[in-house]
């Protein structure tokens, strides 16, 4: 079994500028947190933008839904930032069928050494090979479905939300 990666950026790949106290993006650090990881998984990873969560399109949702479409793989991890995952949850579930799909992130870059991204990155993985087909949120060591997680923004964890409406 092969998994497909697509990433979009989001804190787990992004740079700090020490100069201008700056975030940036260069390029991905997956090959090197896999190999970190001590990962033998059979993986195809493809870059799809380096964006900022915050700053994604509705374009460019519908470019990460049409690569999921079109992608042999029928078990996907996509890397995304962590302030709209569950938006492009939403649009993914809406559009992807009999694949599984799950989006992960980091709170703080992986660069900073003391990230989050490594653990969200393994834990992913394991869920992406292990859950039924459907679209999942991936974070803090838990699966969340899609249309069941939020980001808590004074606790800065993915949790269930405890009543649907909210």
């Amino acid at each position: 079994m092969t998994i497909k990666i697509f990433i979009t950026g989001g804190t787990f790949d992004k740079e700090y500028n020490y100069i201008t106290g700056q975030l940036y993006f260069k390029d991905t650090h997956l090959k090197e947190m896999l190999k970190l990881g001590r990962s033998h998984l059979q993986v195809d990873i493809r870059t799809l933008m380096m964006e900022d969560s915050l700053s994604l399109t509705d374009e460019d949702r519908q470019i990460i839904v049409h690569n999921c479409q079109k992608t042999s793989e029928d078990r996907i991890l996509i890397t995304h930032g962590t302030d709209t995952m569950v938006e492009t949850a939403r649009q993914l579930a809406a559009s992807v069928k009999d694949k599984t799909i799950v989006i992960t992130g980091a709170m703080i870059p992986y660069t900073f050494g003391s990230s989050d991204g490594l653990f969200n990155l393994g834990s992913a993985l394991s869920f992406v090979q292990s859950m039924p087909h459907g679209v999942y949120v991936a974070m803090n060591g838990q699966c969340f479905n899609w249309d069941n997680v939020r980001k808590n923004r004074k606790t800065g964890f993915f949790e269930e939300l405890l009543d649907q409406n909210l």
